[in-house]
């Protein structure tokens, strides 16, 4: 019993630490005035929801022109990895049900874009990993892996810049959009390996 309390209170301990240092964070990258900053900052947000369908066309269609049937079935992968990325990233958000950063901390966030009211975790960002994880896999290129990691990266940044999501979301949602692209490409593995003789 004297052991179970110690885990506990550790737990406790723990969780408390996390939650301080995700919003000392947060506030760090979301501090200060800079309007043409912020506006930049929304546009790499807005620019998930045109790169989410873009880029399972343009790897299809890279394929269908090259006769590349490989490339064309990674096309359909990435479609999948992005609409796995999002369903898992808005049941999660149902489940879970954290309130925005700025709604909790209404004094030490601010609020540069209008959102729903769940956070956790980030659907920008899932998003986003989950079009880069896509990409790379398809290529299984460093020139395509670095930037599209990057562009991922900067698009969680810009949700917790905007004070939407805690850093906490925005690593839920890496790991979730990471996680699609993965999961995905391994069930293709699984399924075409049935099919071999």
């Amino acid at each position: 019993m004297k052991k179970l309390s110690l885990i506990v209170i550790l737990l406790i301990s723990l969780n408390s630490f996390c939650q301080n240092a995700d919003l000392r964070l947060l506030k760090t990258f979301n501090a200060g005035s800079m309007p043409m900053w912020d506006k930049t900052m929304k546009g790499v947000s807005f620019s998930v929801f045109p790169a989410m369908p873009l880029t399972p066309a343009g790897i299809w269609a890279y394929g269908y022109f090259n006769k590349d049937q490989e490339m064309m079935r990674n096309g359909y992968k990435s479609a999948i990895t992005i609409g796995l990325a999002n369903g898992l990233s808005y049941g999660i958000k149902l489940a879970v049900k954290r309130d925005r950063p700025f709604v909790t901390y209404p004094n030490d966030i601010i609020q540069r874009t209008k959102v729903g009211s769940l956070s956790f975790p980030s659907g920008h960002t899932a998003a986003a990993f989950a079009t880069a994880t896509a990409l790379t896999l398809s290529t299984k290129k460093w020139e395509f892996a670095v930037p599209a990691y990057a562009y991922a990266g900067l698009v969680g940044y810009s949700r917790m810049r905007l004070g939407v999501h805690y850093p906490s979301d925005v690593l839920g949602g890496m790991i979730v959009g990471i996680g699609s692209g993965l999961l995905t490409w391994q069930i293709d593995r699984w399924i075409r390996g049935s099919k071999t003789p």
